[in-house]
């Protein structure tokens, strides 16, 4: 793994292997026995996007992050088959039965497709078995392009076209530059997000290889996971940036409305769609108040917490860092 400025201990490197024979990277760090997180990330992201997380939290959880397919040290899908909602749920299944013990809760967070990784697994005997609680942080289960606000368009049939044909542009990244830079700011930042944050997010995305980023983006552009919202039935926060264009807040309203148990949703001023990077004090935060509310028995997760009513929703507008 690349040094970044986030840099935490040297992990475990563990390999899990999913249902179709796909290998994926799986890195473990902090103390053995200590509550466990597992972060998901997103579409061009890699394990790197959680290195401010895992920084702060591996040094009293054991924090598991995995590079889902064709990112980061994990190798692409065989084919294009090995592309959709099936095989993130398949994967997730396979992280967690290799980097969990049998039973063992933890939190589970996902960011963007890795947020659409935990619905797509909801009614999946993994992650029922295993998640005490869940964080989705700037994701959405469907209409993905209609809603997205990268194009300064009125929504409508062209808003909709022109997007969906810059999400699945098969033109490559290129060496990031500060036009690439500025760019990708404007796209998936928000206006006030540090220079060295955007040089950061700019090197994880530019990583991604061009073939990989446009197999996921058709599955994006498809993406219909509203069942598998209202079967994630444990404890769950949703986090969005009030300035994210990619996953605007529209989405997060209505998954706080859908979730079955839903005890918190943030909306962070000034923030745009790179949550854990832009704001990773704010998404740090609220992945140590749920496992001191759901893995405060060390991880066996049969404690209730008191937060968890089930009946409503707590919205916060977190401050912007």
């Amino acid at each position: 793994m690349k040094p970044t400025p986030y840099a935490a201990a040297t992990p475990r490197v563990l390999t899990a292997v999913s249902n179709d024979g796909q290998s994926l990277h799986v890195e473990v760090y902090g103390p053995e026995g200590a509550p466990a997180v597992v972060l998901a990330h997103g579409w061009t992201c890699s394990t790197d996007f959680w290195a401010a997380q895992v920084r702060d939290l591996a040094a009293d959880h054991r924090v598991v992050v995995y590079d889902q397919r064709g990112h980061g040290a994990t190798p692409p899908a065989a084919g294009p088959s090995g592309y959709s909602t099936r095989a993130l749920a398949d994967d997730l299944e396979a992280v967690l039965a290799t980097a969990l013990a049998p039973g063992e809760k933890a939190v589970l967070a996902g960011h963007s497709m890795g947020g659409m990784t935990l619905m797509a697994a909801a009614g999946r005997p993994a992650l029922r078995a295993h998640a005490a609680a869940v964080l989705l942080c700037s994701t959405g289960p469907s209409r993905l392009v209609p809603e997205s606000l990268v194009v300064p368009l009125r929504a409508g049939a062209l808003r909709t076209r022109i997007t969906g044909a810059i999400i699945g542009a098969r033109a490559p990244l290129g060496p990031v530059t500060p036009v690439s830079k500025a760019l990708l700011k404007y796209a998936t930042m928000g206006p006030g997000a540090a220079p060295d944050r955007v040089a950061e997010c700019a090197r994880i995305v530019h990583a991604c290889p061009r073939a990989v980023r446009v197999a996921w983006s058709r599955v994006l552009a498809g993406l219909d996971l509203e069942a598998g919202v209202r079967q994630l039935d444990v404890p769950a926060v949703v986090v969005v940036g009030a300035a994210d264009r990619l996953t605007p807040p529209v989405h997060a309203y209505g998954l706080a409305a859908a979730l079955p148990r839903c005890v918190g949703l943030d909306v962070l001023p000034g923030v745009g769609h790179m949550t854990p990077v832009e704001a990773p004090e704010a998404v740090t935060a609220r992945l140590r108040e749920l496992t001191a509310a759901y893995l405060g028995d060390g991880g066996s997760g049969t404690g209730t917490a008191a937060a968890d009513r089930g009946d409503g929703i707590t919205e916060t507008e977190g401050e912007a860092v």
